[in-house]
């Protein structure tokens, strides 16, 4: 398809970009229009620097633009021709310099693309959103065909009842007329009999559809309200801990509305038959059965009013890891928002927000105040899409001093981070019968914290409760938190990763992390977990939950490594075993990237496969790096400068192929500086570090050019500086014990280690060697070789 006509068919928000870039000066949107087919064909890119090419293709837009000028004078298309010749003015301007038409050309050509791949992006992200099944759409469908009736019974029920109307004044002139001479005849008394009889029918087929038109309106309401508003409430719970679900309200505002439109009709119709009915009633009239239609009306609308005032975005702060996360004494915001738009209610409704109202007391639990300006009155001014909004951005909220009082209910004690605090909002509407009606909407609860070190644990009692509760103003959900099923849980998981880098997690990594929750299973569909051993129990062999490590991990990814995840380089969730199974049979050189399994805050390590003098395979691993480490060097520039020093001290990059076989600089080169090698940036702080490695039953200790990441480890020594070992060149000893020292903090560990795996480890074969190299880049012009003769055993 063209990219022109691709452009035409995005959704509005893009359609907006393209507007606002062809409102700058230089290629007015018509002549991208009429002439889209001939400029897409033409290389600009050669006539932004060819100035006889850039002649030629000058010379035919202005033919082009002649020939589209003729074609509107055919048509008797006045404006076209104006703006046509007006262009071409304008054109005329680039004769001395087409190269420079090109150029814009190219831009504009650029920036389209530019959008269609945002938009493409777009639609990959709603590919995972949740899916709209034919069901769901018949389902649209099939209620905008209702409201459709629904709007023609109206248009049908108005015209009746005009015509009721002139009949009863017709019925109602004859009469009086005839009463203000003798009734003798029979005729004048019969044919009065006949119009009377005639408005009793009438009366009676308004009343019977009317009824009909309320029976419709109250099963529209029930799957607007118990189902399409319900599906919205929860789709938004679920959006909240980074669902990609859809929460725009503009197809329930538009029904909603409708739907009160036409009960807000019904009641003046109600009200117009009693005006009617007071002019002339008589024995059995049929209206005067209209007041428990009136009642019904009114509680329907009242009802749908009730339902309609809702809670658009929930309360968040700008720096908060997600919504309903908030902080004492820091700013959030929130919105609510009336379904019901009704153009004459626009800043005729005030809204209040209030903490807590009516909700459980706990002993213990804090309350708090809600400052700010705390009512704000409904507009249609600051939505985006026209809704009718409170949009409150500026509130803060303090703890009240302790003994505030109020009956304690609950003897439960939570933790501050399991507490759940709701955030209310009230207004009132005026039915037509002057009737005021309160409304009320709040919050999904809230975890309050004041310090940001509580963020974390705050964050995943959000996830934890709008992932598996069943009622959105369960505050003491937490005294008696339910299990999670696997399925729920990967699903949350995956969200993470989604919302904060446009890229969830696969079915594979999925397993990986299952295996880590719950060991080997044949199936894990039916394996659940506790919130205690989710978040508060240590894992296996490590000093940190479960979620401690997968959110330092989403952190690292979305603060250091988010592009690489994004374009799908890092494997990440992989186990040691797995990735010897994924290794063994592929090219000497071939690595992936995976996570560290022992790193509380985050590590990330690459694994790559050699093999022996008896071609076997042989996988190795480097010491995870952390966050701290990638923000002083970019991990692509530890994979691009990554060495060991091969046979005739020879320094080489192991990492030749990106997992399953992606030359190393094809997938990560679009990432790279444009120096490498000595020039490098990188180069001389990743050769601050003597790292040793082994080969043929040897260690050597050398500069692989690694980063400075094993700094702080447990148990570490800082090696020798540069000076030390120059000073101690007659003293074996004393470099034996230098070695020893920067051994400490090694390079190589075999994947089939009992232990992590992540550490480095050093490959010693238990035989003699003949010397240690000790070799530091810093300074190349000093030679800090060092011979020994001695069997490994005597070290």
């Amino acid at each position: 398809m063209a990219q022109w006509e691709s452009l035409q068919q995005l959704h509005s928000s893009y359609s907006q970009q393209l507007h606002e870039l062809y409102d700058r000066d230089g290629l007015p949107m018509d002549v991208r229009h009429y002439l889209a087919a001939w400029i897409e064909k033409q290389e600009w890119e050669r006539a932004a620097q060819d100035l006889d090419f850039a002649m030629v293709l000058y010379q035919v837009l202005l033919e082009n633009l002649d020939n589209q000028y003729s074609r509107f004078v055919q048509e008797e298309l006045f404006l076209m021709q104006h703006n046509i010749r007006r262009y071409k003015q304008n054109f005329q301007r680039y004769q001395e310099s087409p190269c420079t038409l090109a150029g814009m050309i190219l831009w504009f050509l650029g920036k389209e693309k530019e959008i269609l791949q945002t938009a493409h992006l777009d639609e990959q992200v709603q590919g995972l959103k949740m899916d709209q099944s034919p069901m769901n759409t018949d389902t649209h469908k099939d209620l905008e065909r209702q409201m459709a009736g629904l709007r023609n019974e109206v248009q049908c029920l108005e015209h009746t009842l005009i015509c009721l109307e002139e009949q009863q004044d017709e019925f109602d002139f004859k009469y009086k007329t005839l009463q203000m001479e003798v009734m003798t005849d029979k005729a004048q008394q019969l044919q009065i009999q006949t119009l009377l009889n005639k408005l009793n029918e009438c009366r009676k087929t308004l009343l019977s559809a009317l009824i009909r038109l309320l029976d419709s309106c109250g099963l529209l309401q029930g799957v607007l309200v118990q189902g399409e508003l319900a599906d919205w409430q929860r789709r938004q719970q679920r959006a909240c801990i980074g669902a990609p679900d859809d929460v725009c309200l503009d197809r329930l505002d538009k029904w909603f509305t409708g739907l009160a439109r036409c009960l807000v009709q019904v009641l003046k119709f109600l009200k117009k038959l009693e005006e009617l009915m007071g002019k002339l009633s008589y024995d059995q009239d049929p209206f005067k059965q209209q007041k428990p239609l009136q009642v019904r009306a009114e509680t329907l609308l009242r009802d749908l009013l009730k339902s309609s005032f809702v809670v658009e975005t929930q309360p968040s702060m700008p720096q908060g890891k997600g919504p309903l996360v908030l902080r004492t004494n820091v700013q959030f915001s929130v919105k609510a928002r009336l379904l019901v738009k009704f153009p004459e209610l626009n800043h005729s409704m005030k809204v209040t927000v209030s903490m807590d109202r009516d909700t459980p007391q706990v002993k213990g639990s804090r309350r708090f105040n809600v400052l700010g300006t705390s009512s704000k009155a409904l507009t249609m001014a600051e939505s985006q899409d026209g809704g009718l909004v409170a949009d409150f951005r500026h509130l803060t909220l303090k703890e009240q001093k302790s003994g505030g009082g109020g009956k304690v209910v609950s003897e439960i004690s939570l933790s501050v981070t399991e507490e759940l605090h709701v955030i209310s909002f009230k207004t009132h509407f005026e039915l037509p019968d002057a009737e005021v009606v309160e409304l009320q909407a709040s919050s999904l609860p809230v975890v309050i914290i004041s310090n940001s070190s509580q963020q974390q644990s705050a964050w995943v009692a959000v996830l934890w409760f709008n992932m598996v509760s069943e009622i959105p103003k369960d505050v003491l959900f937490f005294a008696n938190p339910p299990i999670a099923p696997w399925p729920v849980l990967a699903e949350m998981l995956s969200w993470q990763f989604l919302s904060s880098t446009g890229r969830g997690l696969d079915s594979s990594q999925l397993d990986m992390i299952a295996h880590k929750l719950f060991d080997k299973q044949d199936n894990y569909d039916t394996c659940q977990i506790s919130w205690a051993r989710f978040s508060k129990e240590n894992t296996a062999h490590a000093n940190f939950t479960f979620w401690v490590w997968f959110d330092g991990i989403l952190t690292m990814v979305k603060a250091c490594l988010e592009e690489m995840w994004k374009d799908g380089f890092i494997l990440g969730f992989v186990s040691k075993e797995r990735v010897k199974r994924l290794l063994k049979k592929k090219l000497r050189g071939t690595f992936l990237l995976r996570f560290s399994e022992s790193i509380k805050d985050g590590g990330v390590t690459f694994s790559w496969v050699d093999y022996t003098p008896d071609n076997e395979p042989d996988v190795k691993s480097v010491q995870p790096f952390t966050r701290t480490d990638l923000a002083q060097i970019p991990f692509h520039e530890i994979i691009r400068n990554f060495q060991l020093m091969e046979a005739d001290n020879v320094p080489e990059n192991p990492l030749l192929y990106l997992y399953p076989n992606i030359p190393k600089d094809q997938a990560f080169g679009k990432y790279y500086t444009d120096k490498c090698g000595e020039e490098s940036l990188y180069v001389k702080y990743i050769r601050t570090k003597l790292v040793f490695v082994s080969k043929e039953g040897r260690l050597e200790a050398k500069s692989p050019q690694y980063s400075d990441m094993a700094e702080g480890a447990e148990g570490a020594e800082a090696p020798p500086s540069q000076g030390e070992l120059c000073g101690q060149t007659a003293d074996g000893d004393a470099i034996l014990k230098a070695a020893e020292s920067a051994m400490n903090d090694p390079l190589l560990s075999s994947t089939g280690r009992d232990a992590d795996g992540d550490l480095l480890a050093l490959l010693v074969q238990g035989e003699g060697f003949n010397s240690w190299d000790l070799l530091t880049l810093d300074s190349p012009q000093i030679d800090l070789s060092f011979q020994f003769d001695c069997p490994i055993g005597q070290l």
